[in-house]
């Protein structure tokens, strides 16, 4: 029997800190529209969400849609045994696209590596239709405006949960995408790899190719550093891993021709265990199986106007190790996919006021506008609504005064997070909102203009947007392209935060330092600050790097207080580069 219900459920939430009031349109540490973030709470607060439980007597999930849609726990029922990294806490630490990722569970990404969603909460829907039960998550994602559903299903007598993703492009334009399937498991000294043999691209310090079935590890035990390997040529359609002193693994299984991309993901054991023991509370570690219908996280496909994608991935909890050539993947009678869910935007204090915007244009009443948000709010219109850019110019031309400098602001940000970056600047340099000085001067960077950067920088009249941590990095980052003749300026706006304890000040107080001439002092800044950990970034390494090198100095290895990981850059996590 296969039953399907929601429960109300508590998890230790730890809230996150935003970087600031400029959009992160075309800026490399984030994803426009989602806000970034910049800090995680040392404490917790208790937070309530919703599980949808879905079960028979052989396998029993949960899925949280109030945390992106993920399965939380997926339980091997006749052991009673829990198969998945479920830890009863949201930890974000610092990974792209918004420097927001928590582990556990079995995340499904879209339509970038690690979805934008996963601490958001998406819509759902239950079903039960003859012996079989569905839980349906999603919504309309406001990047790009595609739709995305991913439909967990479970049939009587089934030991394994189906998963089938599905996504459409509503829209007139084609948008990039990449999908993974992301499964946490706790991972011991212990835990064995249960993998194809063939070709695999390795991913550490460097990217090499390898055999697996002659160089491959075996075990947890057998890595000492964080890596990531992609299966190139898998001679089986399934995977896993195993724990014996748990008694309990998870595999993965699906047809190779839909789904080729196969993925395991370890911190290992040694220095590098202190990364996955911030997601929990006990400092337990993990490991990633992962799959996907890319063949590595380097790829990314064209979704074109009116067209969809779908495929079929199942999990398997078990008690016992499983034979992976003898682990086909099954067909489940699934509904064809015009039955399948199409969600609308999940949440309405994020693009109500856009709406709001929209029919006002619609309707050409300019007494339906909503008031434009100001630097308190860190809304920005989606550049996944395709014309809203055609409201936010008519609402401007309907404005006057500080209304219509924040429509203006709207504007170039829609823009420029649609990669139109010559008509954004012509809004936002219209517009007398400090914002858009400050989203300007980032954009004249990135157009590789330090002197048009600094200038829009300069002209910010508001001392609440000028301290701004957000705006002291990037004006800094802009005045120093100038070069040395900017660095009495440089230093007094960092003289005007010398109490603040921010991150990014602290690499720009000691990039300032350095260019000085002034390393030790920089190694000073450098050392007492409280980083946090982040992945696939390398700014303090490289300042650490320079240091030594002005201090005569060969530089060891990079010192693990800075925080940064020492991965060969690969991926598509960052959606631009540094500047």
């Amino acid at each position: 029997m296969v039953e399907v219900r929601e429960r109300e459920a508590f998890l230790l939430w730890f809230p996150t800190v935003p970087a600031g009031p400029i959009p992160p349109a075309q800026d490399p540490d984030g994803c426009y529209p989602y806000p970034t973030m910049v800090e995680t709470a040392r404490r917790p607060e208790v937070r309530r969400v919703t599980m949808l439980v879905i079960e028979n007597e052989l396998v029993r999930a949960e899925i949280c849609p109030d945390l992106g849609g993920r399965v939380f726990s997926l339980i091997h029922r006749p052991s009673g045994r829990e198969c998945l990294y479920a830890e009863p806490v949201v930890r974000p630490i610092r990974i792209l696209p918004r420097q927001a990722f928590t582990s556990g569970g079995i995340e499904v990404s879209f339509p970038i590596s690690h979805t934008p969603v996963q601490i958001e909460a998406v819509k759902w829907e239950l079903r039960q239709e003859g012996g079989r039960a569905f839980v349906y998550v999603g919504e309309r994602e406001v990047k790009f405006g595609m739709h995305w559903t991913v439909e967990f299903s479970l049939g009587d007598g089934e030991p394994f949960l189906t998963e089938r993703p599905f996504f459409q492009n509503p829209g007139t334009e084609s948008h990039p995408w990449m999908s993974w399937s992301n499964a946490s498991l706790v991972g011991r000294p212990d835990t064995e790899f249960h993998y194809p043999n063939g070709p695999v691209l390795e991913h550490r310090s460097v990217a090499r190719e390898l055999d697996w079935e002659r160089d491959g590890a075996r075990r947890q035990k057998d890595v000492s550093r964080m890596t990531g390997w992609f299966w190139k040529k898998p001679d089986a359609q399934a995977f896993g891993a195993f724990t014996p002193s748990l008694g309990r693994g998870l595999y993965h299984a699906a047809e190779v021709a839909t789904v080729p991309g196969m993925k395991l993901w370890t911190y290992g054991l040694g220095p590098h265990e202190v990364w996955p023991a911030q997601a929990s509370l006990t400092g337990a570690s993990y490991i990633e199986i992962q799959a996907g219908p890319q063949a590595d996280q380097s790829v990314k496909e064209w979704l074109l106007p009116g067209a969809g994608h779908a495929h079929v991935e199942t999990w398997w909890p078990t008690d016992r190790p499983l034979d992976i050539r003898a682990l086909a993947p099954p067909a489940p009678a699934l509904p064809p996919l015009n039955r399948v869910p199409r969600f609308d935007w999940a949440r309405p204090h994020e693009v109500g006021i856009w709406e709001a915007v929209a029919t006002a244009w619609k309707a050409d009443n300019a007494s339906a506008l909503p008031d434009p948000t100001g630097p308190e709010d860190i809304r920005w219109a989606p550049s996944g609504m395709e014309r809203l850019g055609e409201a936010l110019r008519w609402a401007a031309g309907k404005a006057a005064g500080r209304a219509r400098d924040r429509w203006l602001f709207h504007l170039g940000s829609w823009l420029a997070g649609r990669e139109e970056t010559e008509p954004a600047l012509e809004a936002l340099t219209a517009s007398r909102d400090d914002r858009a000085r400050a989203l300007a001067g980032r954009l004249h960077r990135r157009r590789e203009d330090p002197v048009a950067a600094a200038a829009s920088f300069r002209s910010i009249e508001s001392d609440i947007i000028a301290l701004h941590p957000q705006v002291v990095v990037e004006r800094d980052q802009a005045l120093a392209a100038l070069g040395p003749e900017t660095q009495e300026e440089r230093g007094k706006w960092m003289d005007a935060v010398a109490g603040l304890e921010d991150e990014g000040v602290a690499e720009r107080r000691a990039a300032l330092l350095l260019d000085r001439g002034r390393p030790a002092d920089a190694l000073r800044v450098l050392e007492s600050a409280r980083f946090q950990l982040v992945h696939q970034r390398s700014i303090r390494s490289k300042l650490w790097v320079t240091a030594m090198k002005q201090l005569g100095e060969t530089p060891r290895e990079i010192p693990a207080w800075l925080g940064e990981d020492d991965l060969a850059e690969f991926g598509a996590y960052r959606e631009h580069r540094e500047v």
